[in-house]
C-alpha cells in the first residue's frame, strides 16, 4: 500500500504540475494575445469539453499502443502536458479580469510577453492556479480507470488501482482493506483542510481590480 501510495503521490504532482504550466501558457495566449483565429481555436478547445472520454478511449489506447507506452506511466503522466480544456478556460477567464494597464506598464518598461506571464500574471493567479492544481490532484489519486487500462504490471499499480484490486483477492481482510482506504482518504482531506481559502478564491476568479 506504501509503495502504491508513492507511485500515486508521485504520479499526482507530476500531472499537477504538467497540467497547471501547459494550461496557464495557453489560456494567458487565448485571454491576452490577439492572433487570427483565436476565438475559432478557443471555441473548439471548449467544445472538446462536451466530449465523452469513451470517444476517445479507443483511438488514444491505440496511438499509445502505437507508440510503445503501453505497461508504462507515460499515458498517465504526458497528456496533462498538453493542457486540459476546463483549466484553460478557467485561468483564460481569470486573467481577462486582470487589468490591462498593468501589462502595458510592463512593456513600457521593456518587458517581454514572457516576461509579463512570469512575473505579473502567474502571481496574480495563484487563487485560480491552485484551484486547477488541486482539481488535478484529485482527478490523478482518484483515477482508476487509467491505471486499469494502461498498467498491467502489478510492481505499478498505483494506490486506488491497487486497492480495488485488493478488495477483489482479499476482500476478507477488513482490517487491512479498512487501512488501505483511510490511507487513500487522509492525503484528499489534509489537501483540501490547508487550500480551502485558496480554492473557494480560485472557483470565484475573483482577479486584482486595479
Amino acid at each position: 500500500a506504501l509503495e502504491g501510495a508513492m507511485r500515486s503521490i508521485v504520479a499526482c504532482a507530476v500531472n499537477v504540475v504538467g497540467a497547471v504550466l501547459s494550461s496557464a501558457v495557453v489560456a494567458y495566449g487565448f485571454a491576452r494575445l490577439r492572433f487570427r483565429g483565436r476565438d475559432v481555436l478557443f471555441l473548439l478547445l471548449i467544445s472538446t469539453m462536451a466530449l465523452p472520454g469513451q470517444v476517445t478511449m479507443i483511438p488514444v489506447f491505440a496511438l499509445f499502443r502505437a507508440l510503445g507506452w503501453y505497461g508504462t506511466f507515460l499515458p498517465l503522466i504526458v497528456p496533462p502536458f498538453c493542457g486540459v480544456p476546463f483549466y484553460i478556460f478557467l485561468l483564460c477567464q481569470f486573467f481577462r479580469t486582470i487589468p490591462e494597464e498593468l501589462a502595458e506598464a510592463a512593456r513600457l518598461d521593456g518587458a517581454s510577453e514572457w516576461g509579463i506571464f512570469c512575473r505579473i500574471m502567474l502571481p496574480l493567479a495563484r487563487p485560480a492556479l491552485a484551484a486547477c492544481a488541486l482539481f488535478q490532484f484529485l482527478g490523478t489519486w482518484n483515477d482508476f480507470f487509467g491505471p486499469l487500462l494502461y498498467l498491467n504490471d502489478p510492481q505499478r499499480y498505483t494506490l486506488a488501482y491497487g486497492l480495488q484490486q485488493f478488495m477483489s483477492s482479499y476482500g476478507g481482510k477488513w482490517a487491512e482493506l479498512m487501512a488501505g482506504a483511510t490511507l487513500f482518504t487522509v492525503p484528499i482531506i489534509i489537501l483540501f483542510f490547508f487550500t480551502q481559502k485558496t480554492f473557494i478564491q480560485g472557483i470565484a476568479t475573483t482577479g486584482s481590480k486595479g
